[in-house]
């Protein structure tokens, strides 16, 4: 068996020592890497099918609903033209509600990429852009009324400053503080009927719907403070949005340590099961409200804090427990 000894190597004394001038620079570059190449299947035969599918359905309907009609013109006149109004108004409507959610759709993504500028601008310090944000920011919130005096005050400060970080301070301190409390009193308002519901109501499915219908809503009204009026589409989208956020930060925040602001050691022995279910789904609803908020917050928290769930609970629960809100 070969002793395990140290392997020495013995330099010749006498060979030169390069300079650290002399030597050779190392590329730190990196590597090029594969390019992933796009898919071309395009639809694929299944696709495919439920496009064809879809186009003979709508046919089948548009063609049975023109020979309904027709029938009725040939029976009575009056009668004919009274369902083809109806029929008018009602394609007219399903071309606006798909207008309108276009436009929603449109807002949202304008202001998905507003948030992604003001990330830039935190990190580059670009004043022009700062004030043209602040420009954009104030055309979407002067339209309203307990804002547009906020929005115009921080319109002439915008042009006397050089701090692009003061100036979004300033915005959020003056605008954006003002919308992060409407927008607390709705998760304040979905918690406390979903706490009521729960505690209430022995059907376990009814309390899930009474919550997940509770949460819609309340996601829908947060964005709409935030970011104006949404339809079934854009509330859809906001959804899925938020849904991404809280798989991405974790359904629970254990950091906020809810149950123990909320729930005290002797308070738990004294509540009943489907009151302490409640509590947790209040709680649940409220992770889900800060969640929406960040997810259709325009400007980063600065200089406001994000909203505890243990403040929020105490709060929206004022009266059920012997704490007063902070």
């Amino acid at each position: 068996m070969r002793d395990k000894k140290p392997f020495t190597v013995e330099l010749d004394e006498t060979a030169p020592i390069p300079h650290p001038a002399e030597v050779d620079q190392i590329n730190d570059a990196p590597l090029p890497t594969a390019k992933s190449v796009p898919s071309e299947r395009g639809l694929g035969l299944f696709g495919w099918a439920i496009s064809f599918g879809a186009s003979l359905v709508f046919a089948y309907l548009a063609i049975g609903f023109w020979d309904f009609l027709v029938a009725q013109f040939a029976r009575n006149t009056l009668l004919g033209w009274t369902l083809g109004g109806i029929a008018a108004t009602f394609v007219a409507l399903i071309f606006t509600m798909i207008i309108r959610e276009l436009l929603v759709i449109a807002r949202m993504k304008n202001m998905e990429r507003l948030r992604r500028r003001i990330d830039i601008v935190l990190s580059t310090q670009d004043v022009p852009e700062t004030r043209h944000i602040i420009s954009e920011l104030n055309c979407i919130y002067a339209r309203r009324k307990h804002l547009k005096s906020n929005c115009q005050n921080q319109a002439q400060t915008a042009k006397d400053s050089v701090d692009p970080n003061a100036m979004l301070s300033r915005y959020e301190g003056e605008v954006m503080a003002v919308l992060d409390k409407q927008a607390q009193k709705e998760i304040e308002r979905a918690a406390r009927q979903v706490a009521t519901v729960t505690a209430m109501v022995p059907i376990p499915w009814i309390d899930m719907l009474a919550a997940f219908g509770t949460n819609i809503t309340m996601i829908r009204r947060i964005g709409e403070i935030y970011g104006g009026r949404s339809g079934p589409i854009g509330s859809w989208r906001l959804l899925r949005s938020v849904s991404s956020h809280l798989m991405a930060t974790g359904a629970l925040a254990v950091g906020d340590d809810w149950l123990g602001s909320v729930f005290g050691g002797s308070l738990l022995s004294r509540l009943s099961r489907r009151f302490g279910e409640g509590m947790v789904n209040a709680a649940l609803t409220a992770r889900v409200g800060r969640a929406a908020i960040e997810v259709c917050r325009p400007l980063p928290y600065q200089i406001q804090k994000r909203p505890k769930i243990s403040v929020i609970l105490r709060r929206a629960l004022t009266g059920i427990f012997d704490k007063s809100p902070d």
